[in-house]
């Protein structure tokens, strides 16, 4: 396992994600609930969940998980709606979510997406959760470089610890200047879907990536997490539902590129020369 810095602590570079777990039958949930055991009996130390999925369900589940770990050993990562991101709702929702989680604070908490409530608004209502001691730190998600400056120029805006935004070989957009713009700034930046979407929308598997896989005899899936996890920068956090993909996912924390193999890449994905808009799934 490798860690990085994140959030101002030790983090493995690769979470767990939770889209869509919990919302199976029987046999499907005891299947995620071993492949998320499995992470964190092997060094995984972060899990990424969210009101919205299965309105619920994915926190009922890794909250009936984290009852065999220690919790202060884990970094646990929720999200709340933004029709739910005014002050009064925003402490509504974290109490339902740490009922559901079955703990008494959350690390991270964060806006989903930017919605109708000024950010004003938002960032009051989260140092609010900080001072009652129900999150240790909050930050946003699905931002955007104006929507992060804007953000900033707030008070307290600049307790933001994080944002994440989607993050893959075929969504570069934010090497461009967001990447730059946290760093600059000390905040910490979580890539989600590694993969792309379910549909393939953001992410087209071209022939570079079967080739260099097969070469390097490894998967594509692997290969796609190892070229996001290339600079040793980014909490990445893909999805798991399996115990077989759980392997597959901290295999592909090991592998390397040489630099002929980095430009090939890039011939195929080319890096963003200007800013351009936010994708997000």
């Amino acid at each position: 396992m490798k860690y990085i810095t994140f959030n101002h602590q030790k983090t493995s570079n690769i979470g767990i994600g939770t889209w869509h777990i919990g919302e199976g039958n029987n046999k499907q949930t005891t299947s995620e609930i071993e492949a998320i055991k499995y992470g964190l009996d092997h060094g995984i130390n972060t899990i990424d969940t969210a009101e919205m999925y299965g309105e619920g369900l994915s926190e009922k589940l890794v909250g009936t998980v984290l009852q065999d770990y220690h919790r202060n050993d884990l970094q646990l990562i929720s999200k709340f709606y933004p029709f739910h991101a005014t002050p009064n709702l925003i402490e509504r929702s974290l109490k339902s979510s740490l009922k559901r989680l079955q703990t008494d604070y959350l690390d991270l908490y964060l806006l989903h997406w930017r919605g109708e409530t000024p950010l004003k608004e938002t960032v009051y209502g989260l140092e609010k959760m900080v001072q009652a001691g129900l999150i240790r730190n909050w930050g946003v998600s699905n931002f955007d470089l104006h929507d992060l400056k804007e953000l900033s120029d707030l008070p307290n805006g600049k307790n933001c610890c994080v944002n994440e935004d989607l993050y893959n070989i075929g969504s570069r957009g934010v090497e461009h200047s967001i990447l730059p713009w946290q760093k600059e700034h000390d905040m910490s930046f979580i890539g989600y879907s590694p993969f792309g979407s379910e549909n393939g929308e953001y992410l087209k598997i071209k022939p570079i990536l079967k080739e260099m896989a097969q070469q390097k005899q490894i998967t594509v899936h692997q290969l796609l997490l190892a070229w996001v996890l290339r600079n040793r920068d980014l909490l990445s956090i893909p999805k798991t539902a399996s115990v077989e993909h759980m392997r597959s996912n901290l295999a592909a924390i090991d592998i390397d590129f040489a630099k002929d193999e980095l430009e090939l890449l890039n011939q195929a994905y080319p890096a963003p020369e200007k800013d351009r808009q936010l994708d997000t799934i």
